[in-house]
């Protein structure tokens, strides 16, 4: 919405303690919600779809054959972050997660459509960002100086204005992570 340039309402939610007025839009309790022509809709995709339609420009849509770049840093990244065991091959799968990125991104980027940012990278950036704080305050853990496209990926995302008005601060991402690292 920030990219598009449509008007908002943020409210954080307290995923630990929802809010019964957030039940009665989401009684899933999903993340974002967004009301479209009088009906929330509790699903990012769906979310960025319609957004897509009701607002064309500037457009955000990643060609099909690009939307599923990157799409398992995230998987690997909690596989990482919950492991008790650094023998376990956990780190090793993310960092060929992030090296097969790191590849694609210099190919093909800066971003994952090239030279414009697309709906793939803003929902891969908030992912980064996570991976970025959790695995940097639970594992003392940061992305390899070797991997500097990713590196740079997450630089040219992270400093977007759509980004930093819309990020969560880093003590809710550290919090939001804590129960599912120590268990």
């Amino acid at each position: 919405m920030e990219e598009k340039h449509v008007p908002y309402d943020m409210r954080m939610v307290d995923l630990s303690n929802k809010p019964e007025w957030f039940l009665q839009i989401s009684p899933e309790g999903k993340v974002p919600v967004v009301k479209f022509d009088e009906k929330w809709v509790p699903d990012s995709d769906v979310i960025t779809q319609s957004l897509e339609e009701k607002y064309p420009e500037p457009p955000l849509a990643t060609p099909p054959e690009k939307a599923s770049v990157g799409s398992k840093i995230f998987s690997t990244f909690i596989g990482f972050l919950k492991s008790k065991d650094p023998g376990d091959g956990t780190e090793q799968v993310l960092l060929d997660e992030l090296s097969t990125f790191n590849d694609y991104i210099k190919e093909n980027g800066p971003f994952i459509n090239g030279e414009k940012i697309s709906a793939a990278d803003l929902s891969l950036g908030p992912k980064l960002y996570h991976m970025k704080i959790a695995l940097g305050h639970f594992k003392n853990w940061s992305v390899p100086d070797s991997l500097s496209f990713v590196k740079s990926y997450m630089e040219n995302v992270f400093s977007r204005e759509s980004f930093a008005k819309t990020r969560g601060q880093t003590e809710d991402v550290i919090a939001g992570w804590k129960p599912k690292v120590m268990g």
